[in-house]
This record gives structure tokens, C-alpha cells and sequence, in this order.
């Protein structure tokens, strides 16, 4: 992906089924009923091929936005590790 650089492969992907790509799943469904509502046609019964491409596209955003945020934090850790491994004498244990 664009948003990642390539040590980020080494990592485990998350759970496809995770809160990011349900919420966003859930938020593109709601996005087009919402649409329905707003225009003339039945809420449910219209635009089902829409309902489920907003409802794709959301869960695919949410699993590469939790993608994203564990390689951030798995880079801040990395960091905090090396920095207390390069100044055991600030870390020692009581």
C-alpha cells in the first residue's frame, strides 16, 4: 500500500473482521441508505449493488487505516526499546 513502507510486511496482519473495517463497513452501509433517504427511493430495497460496494469500500479503508496504526505503534515501540537498550543506567531495576 502507498501508506506503508516495506518493513512494515514483517509485521502480522490484523483480523480481517476488526473494529476499524466494521465500523467503516457499518458507516458505508449506513452512507447509502442514507442516500436512499435523502432521494425518492425505498431506503432498503433500492441500490443494493451500492449498499454493498460503500459497505466493501469501508471495511477495506478500516483494515488498512488499523494496518497503518499498528505499524505506527509497533515503530514507537521499536524505538522505545532501543533507546532503553542504548541507556540501561536511566532503566535499572530496583
Amino acid at each position: 500500500m502507498v501508506f506503508l513502507p516495506d518493513e512494515s510486511r514483517s509485521l502480522p496482519p490484523p483480523p480481517l473482521l476488526n473494529k476499524g473495517s466494521v465500523w467503516l463497513g457499518f458507516t458505508g452501509w449506513l452512507s447509502a441508505l442514507l442516500d436512499n433517504a435523502f432521494n425518492p427511493r425505498p431506503v432498503l430495497q433500492a441500490g443494493v449493488h451500492r449498499q454493498i460496494l460503500f459497505a466493501t469500500v469501508g471495511c477495506f479503508v478500516g483494515y488498512q487505516l488499523v494496518k497503518r496504526a499498528e505499524y505506527k505503534h509497533a515503530k514507537v515501540d521499536r524505538e522505545l526499546f532501543e533507546y532503553i537498550r542504548h541507556h540501561p543506567v536511566d532503566f535499572h531495576s530496583a
